[in-house]
């Protein structure tokens, strides 16, 4: 089993009125890790600190894709956080036609290159777009069949299916790049809230056993929306995926 952590995008009310209790709540349900949306006004030290006291880990952090002109900010932050998988994504726009896709594959090898030398990776986190074909083809595998070997895949699992892919197939195509997997579950409607993962129609049993097991390191919950209580639904996936033997916890 891989160790569960949460976006914290998913409880990103919760965190904005108070991102350390919001800390505390999550480690009490058991998350091993966090994966960052933004410090809401919080230094990285301090951070880094309440996370380490709290007994969990930081397996990745959302953030600006690394430029010449932010790099250096980029990987202090990061540093501090004590992070070193950097994830971003781009928006629909960015994937219009082919052309588009070789040209987001260039921007992020740019920005992986840039942090290779302080022992940081970049990955890529897809949304539905990325999944919706263009001319027979896949969008997300033609950008990846054009990026280097130290770009990774985040792969949405969701977000594969809602685009009209198989999440098995996919993860099992790409699993040799798939150190990080975001499970979340829903009806499968755009613009239908999300539901706990295990509440809804996606077969996680099926989609976490595609995955490599010697490159898969974090399993990690992300609802965009929820039709209950966000933190009770952040409660109610950690008990179904640590239940059913798909993810460890620390309770």
């Amino acid at each position: 089993m891989k160790p569960i952590a949460i976006q914290l995008y998913t409880v990103r009310e919760a965190c904005a009125k108070d991102f350390i209790d919001t800390l505390k709540k999550i480690a009490d349900i058991g998350y091993k890790g966090v994966e960052f949306a933004g410090l809401h006004d919080h230094s990285p030290q301090e951070i880094a600190k309440v996370v380490a006291d709290l007994g969990m880990m930081v397996a990745s952090s959302h953030t600006q894709l690394p430029t010449k002109e932010n790099v250096a900010e980029v990987v202090d932050e990061q540093k501090t956080l004590g992070n070193k998988r950097i994830v971003t994504g781009m928006g629909p726009d960015q994937f219009k036609t082919l052309d588009d896709c070789k040209r987001a594959a260039e921007a992020f090898n740019a920005g992986a290159e840039l942090v290779k030398s302080e022992g940081m990776e970049v990955g890529y986190h897809n949304h539905w777009w990325e999944f919706e074909k263009i001319d027979g083809k896949i969008p997300h595998e033609v950008m990846f069949s054009h990026t280097a070997d130290n770009v990774f895949a985040q792969l949405d699992v969701y977000w594969v299916a809602t685009g009209g892919c198989d999440p098995v197939e996919i993860v099992g195509k790409m699993k040799s790049r798939v150190p990080l997997l975001h499970v979340k579950d829903g009806p499968l409607v755009k613009g239908e809230p999300h539901t706990a993962v295990g509440s809804g129609v996606m077969d996680m049993h099926a989609i976490i056993g595609a995955a490599d097991p010697n490159v898969l390191d974090w399993l990690i919950v992300e609802l965009d929306s929820c039709a209950t209580d966000m933190m009770d639904a952040a409660k109610e996936s950690y008990r179904y995926l640590t239940t059913e033997g798909l993810a460890a916890g620390n309770k």
